[in-house]
């Protein structure tokens, strides 16, 4: 389905936008690919043709799971369905409803915009068979995206996805899926919306472990996405301003390059209302809020913590009011590109620590089968983008959550006069300093993919001889450590140092985390920069 005289006689409309263009370079990309449905789902830049998220292919996305639940199932099957606050999400949302519908199979729409954490939620509170989410998290504009749940709230993993992969794969003719208008569902179709909310907010709300008052100040931007409601609604015992200008929904979040906390500049407008009311503490959460980025005021100005800092500081958080003593193999899961801080932490407060490959539906999996099993008891997951969990009432990353406790930790904190900059450097002063950085390379087209194969090639073959100092090599693509297969490299240091390589499995990117441990920040960086150097003539 990637021939081009197929997609122009699809309908007018998709006809007009192909006959626009005219840059080669852009139909190529367009038709050089089917857009990948994976094990992560499938997401990229909107408009026509097969590499692009468009009606058609969520279209295929759907029918092909429509027919992976009734061999799996049988009859009796239903789905909950959510989207974001993106351009087309919405949309994207009905056309999966209608072709569902059109299969006879149950669907649960949300009647607004609500977070991932939310939908995950909303599985387990209907007793659904499946569940999907309509967004790409945290990139720009240009993406949207088309995620898989299964009935546990929990997202795909490979053994699953592998299979639907092979039904949407199957569908070969868009012309042969039928699409129910939303108005002609009937009872096949339920809207929901404030009934599942605020069920999950209470489920949220058991989450709290200080409630002691403070004089904490606190500024929160949603970044024009699902967050504004349920974050307001979990803080609404603390002083918290939101950033008007990115309160409301607004799929062209126009008040930022990229609308993600991981990134600097994304949280630049509300630290600039916090200096001017004098806030303590800045929230940021992604579009479809299941990541959190905190900026602390420490010494007059505002200093951002990364995922990896937040991350270690909430385990120390968690870990100190929440007794687990009575409880049976109390664990803590991060992954394997996530730093070593917190794991310390956690094993000093007698947590066993588990490491899963990168992808929060990793640590999803890991709740289901410790409930099923009583292996292990979870208390806590994080990954170092961003993404944290500290309950089982969803099993995916949650903002919501996440920015109740982070505001609870910081006026802790305070109220034992150190900010959150304070208590990430006692931690460095306990456990050791971590240097944890991310480099990301973008790219595109066919031509990037390319590079990327190529790259990540190259430092498989190369192995121990790219450093001197390396110690251990980490291949997960050969099913390492009783984890599945991932295209994921670990150089590990002498001195317990890591360097780590991965192509992103949503983006046209190749990742490079780092990890230096040394006596202080400018040792640490000093040395990664000497790494990086090494690592990029080999991608150039």
């Amino acid at each position: 389905m990637n021939d081009y005289l197929y997609w122009i006689s699809l309908d007018e409309e998709t006809k007009k936008e192909l006959e626009s263009i005219t840059d080669k370079k852009e139909l190529e990309d367009r038709f050089y690919r089917e857009l990948e449905f994976g094990t992560g789902g499938m997401r990229g830049i909107m408009g026509a043709g097969p590499n692009r998220m468009n009606k058609y292919t969520v279209a295929k996305a759907t029918k092909g799971l429509s027919a992976y639940l009734k061999d799996l199932k049988g009859n009796n099957i239903s789905v909950a369905i959510a989207y974001d606050s993106r351009n087309n999400s919405q949309y994207f949302s009905q056309i999966a409803a209608g072709v569902l519908c059109a299969d006879g199979i149950k669907v649960y729409l949300f009647d607004t915009l609500m977070p991932t954490p939310v939908l995950s939620y909303a599985i387990l509170y209907f007793n659904c068979d499946a569940g999907i989410v309509i967004t790409a998290s945290h990139n720009p504009k240009e993406y949207n995206g088309y995620k898989v749940y299964d009935n546990l709230g929990c997202q795909l993993v490979p053994k699953y996805a592998d299979n639907l992969i092979k039904y949407v794969n199957s569908v070969t003719d868009f012309r042969c899926i039928q699409i129910s208008p939303i108005s002609e569902c009937g009872d096949l179709l339920e809207y929901c919306g404030n009934n599942v909310l605020d069920s999950f907010l209470d489920e949220v709300k058991k989450l709290s472990l200080y409630s002691e008052k403070s004089n904490l100040k606190i500024i929160y931007t949603p970044l024009h996405g699902t967050g504004n409601i349920p974050v307001r609604r979990v803080l609404d015992d603390k002083d918290v301003t939101v950033v008007a200008s990115q309160e409301l929904p607004d799929g062209n979040f126009s008040t930022v390059r990229s609308p993600n906390p991981e990134e600097k500049d994304a949280l630049n407008l509300a630290i600039e209302k916090a200096k001017e009311t004098g806030a303590d503490l800045v929230i940021g959460t992604d579009p479809d809020c299941d990541r959190v980025g905190v900026a602390a005021r420490h010494d007059g100005d505002y200093i951002l913590l990364s995922g990896n800092q937040t991350g270690a500081l909430l385990v120390d958080f968690i870990l100190k009011f929440r007794n687990t003593d009575n409880f049976k193999n109390p664990a803590v899961v991060k992954t394997i590109v996530t730093s070593s801080l917190g794991a310390e932490i956690a094993a000093k407060h007698g947590c066993k620590v588990i490491d899963t490959l990168t992808g929060f539906k990793y640590i999803g999996e890991k709740i289901c089968n410790w409930e099923e099993s009583g292996e292990y008891t979870y208390i806590f997951g994080y990954e170092e983008s961003y993404g944290y969990l500290a309950g089982t009432h969803a099993r995916d990353k949650d903002a919501v959550s996440s920015s109740m406790l982070i505001a609870e930790m910081a006026a802790y904190h305070k109220n034992n006069g150190r900010t959150l900059v304070d208590a990430v450097n006692n931690l460095y002063n306990e456990y050791g300093y971590y240097y944890d950085c991310l480099e990301t390379i973008v790219l595109k087209g066919k031509e990037g993919a390319e590079k990327i194969r190529s790259s990540m090639d190259t430092f498989r073959r190369n192995g121990k001889s790219i450093f001197d100092d390396i110690d251990t090599v980490l291949d997960y693509s050969l099913g390492i450590d009783n984890l599945p297969k991932e295209n994921v490299l670990k150089f590990i240091f002498n001195d317990s140092s890591w360097v780590a390589v991965r192509p992103s499995g949503t983006e046209p990117k190749l990742k490079i985390y780092f990890s230096i441990k040394g006596r202080n920040k400018a040792e640490s960086k000093e040395r990664q920069k000497i790494i990086k150097t090494e690592l990029l003539k080999i991608i150039a």
